[in-house]
């Protein structure tokens, strides 16, 4: 990967590019319309609980995006993805049934990963975006994710445990990655 610029990525894609770069807050309504095509796709997989009708909340994007936590995913020169990915703790993360994280140092999360399908191999090339940024990642998924979990997979996550969500009770099946191991 070609860095172009501070958290500006430049990748090449099949005889074309992606780019990802920091949100902007005028681009809740497009992000948010991202979403739901994500959504739709996650119910007609059979993924229909992991993200009821009002998540992610708006104010949350909106949030992360003011915080340069929340990233946009551009493919000739439209939105096609997005995510969260910041080097932070995650509350959830600090207590993990059937398992154990392997690593106990600061680490990037990714979160609330979503495309609205025009694009093939958009979670590698986020996955990819995110290694380049730290050498220890974490991320959860819902166990009918079956499209993420393949994607977590594929870019070498292992299965830590399994953590459960403080905003409702759910669980989520936890995976980390680190560079070298």
């Amino acid at each position: 990967m070609l860095c172009i610029a501070k958290c500006v990525t430049l990748c090449v894609f099949s005889s074309s590019y992606m780019i990802i770069r920091h949100a902007q807050p005028q681009e809740l309504d497009v992000i948010m319309q991202i979403f739901e095509a994500a959504k739709a796709y996650m119910y007609s997989v059979g993924n229909t609980s992991q993200w009821g009708a009002d998540y992610p909340p708006r104010q949350l994007i909106a949030d992360e995006i003011a915080s340069g936590n929340f990233y946009v995913v551009e493919h000739e020169g439209a939105p096609v993805a997005v995510f969260s990915f910041d080097v932070a703790v995650e509350p959830t993360y600090a207590t993990i049934d059937d398992g154990a994280w392997q690593y106990d140092e600061p680490y990037g999360v990714v979160h609330r990963m979503a495309s609205n399908g025009r694009v093939k191999g958009v979670a590698d090339y986020c996955f990819a975006w995110c290694k380049s940024r730290h050498h220890y990642l974490r991320v959860d998924t819902h166990r009918d994710n079956a499209t993420m979990l393949q994607a977590i997979r594929r870019q070498g996550f292992v299965r830590s445990g399994i953590i459960t969500l403080s905003r409702n009770g759910d669980t989520r099946l936890a995976f980390e990655w680190h560079e070298g191991k």
